[in-house]
């Protein structure tokens, strides 16, 4: 991520400078990980001088789904979390690739585990154009630690807690020199990357775990098999997926929020096809590109234009 830092963030109910958006060392979320979060993107069209949010609604209704799981309430429908988020981003006037945060947490100060009905919602954002270093292939390893469970820690949502499990993967993995990490589930199956969804090709077909796999309900993961269907003619394929399988799969790539659409080059010290980034991956990349940026006219209700066509930029 870019080290640019937001001058604003919504607090409290109103918009208001980064600085005053505090919270205390008591708060039931910073002592628990009782919160949510999730992870947005925005992308500049140069062309159109605007900035585009990708998927806003479903975004904010992922949002809202997860503070559910843990019995956050979240006082805002998704088209009011979108237009406090367009709000927002005009008064900061980003005119680049905008990362953007809701959050979502308990925040009684209180020293109990219960969840109760002290909740508060909040969000920022800041230019930065990915967490990933630009490489045309990843390298990664399985790592030794196991996704969580659905049944302990809700999967399927962005459960600001769970995360030291992500931490805890992708930080053995980069001290093993590593750039990320594939992790099992319990039952020895693939279930998704450190902070990110997972997709392998095997004699042209794609594959991805189900989301009954612990598996984040990725809004990317879920872009990219409608464009791969119905654009590039790939049948895709929802399964559980074998360790071993990755050592033999023609290509594999990672994506999300973060990760976009990001090839991996070697997996456990093996060369993933010829080294170089797939067939697949690179028209599936190109593609997605295109439609986040609202270059591909028939996804452009994917995309929420922030600025009225009269802005004119710093």
């Amino acid at each position: 991520m870019s080290t640019n830092k937001p001058e604003y963030a919504f607090f409290d109910g109103k918009i208001v400078p980064i600085g005053e958006a505090k919270v205390s060392v008591m708060t039931q979320a910073f002592n628990y990980g009782t919160g949510v979060f999730a992870g947005m993107r925005a992308y500049w069209n140069d062309d159109e001088r605007q900035l585009f949010i990708f998927r806003a609604a479903d975004h904010f209704e992922r949002f809202r789904q997860s503070a559910s799981l843990i019995r956050i309430n979240v006082p805002y429908s998704p088209s009011e979390l979108t237009d406090i988020l367009i709000e927002l981003l005009r008064i900061e006037d980003y005119h680049a690739d905008t990362y953007i945060r809701p959050l979502a947490y308990k925040a009684s100060m209180t020293t109990g585990v219960n969840l109760d009905d002290n909740d508060g919602v909040t969000m920022f954002a800041q230019p930065g154009s990915g967490y990933v270093k630009d490489v045309e292939g990843l390298k990664v390893g399985f790592s030794a630690w196991r996704r969580v469970e659905d049944n302990a820690i809700p999967a399927r949502g962005k459960i600001s807690g769970a995360y030291a499990n992500s931490a805890l993967i992708k930080t053995d993995a980069s001290l093993a020199g590593y750039d990320d990490a594939l992790v099992l589930s319990e039952d020895g199956h693939v279930a998704e990357a450190s902070t990110s969804n997972v997709f392998i090709v095997r004699k042209g077909v794609a594959i991805t775990p189900t989301i009954t796999s612990n598996t984040l309900e990725g809004i990317t993961r879920r872009t990219l098999i409608e464009l791969l269907r119905n654009e590039l003619g790939v049948e895709v394929v929802e399964r559980e997926i074998d360790r071993t399988e990755c050592y033999l799969a023609e290509e594999i790539f990672l994506c999300g929020t973060g990760m976009q659409v990001m090839p991996v080059a070697q997996i456990d010290h093996r060369t993933v096809g010829t080294g170089e980034i797939g067939t697949i991956t690179h028209r599936l990349r190109e593609l997605f590109f295109q439609v986040v940026t609202g270059k591909a006219p028939r996804y452009r209700d994917w995309l929420t234009p922030v600025y009225v066509p009269e802005h004119v930029g710093k």
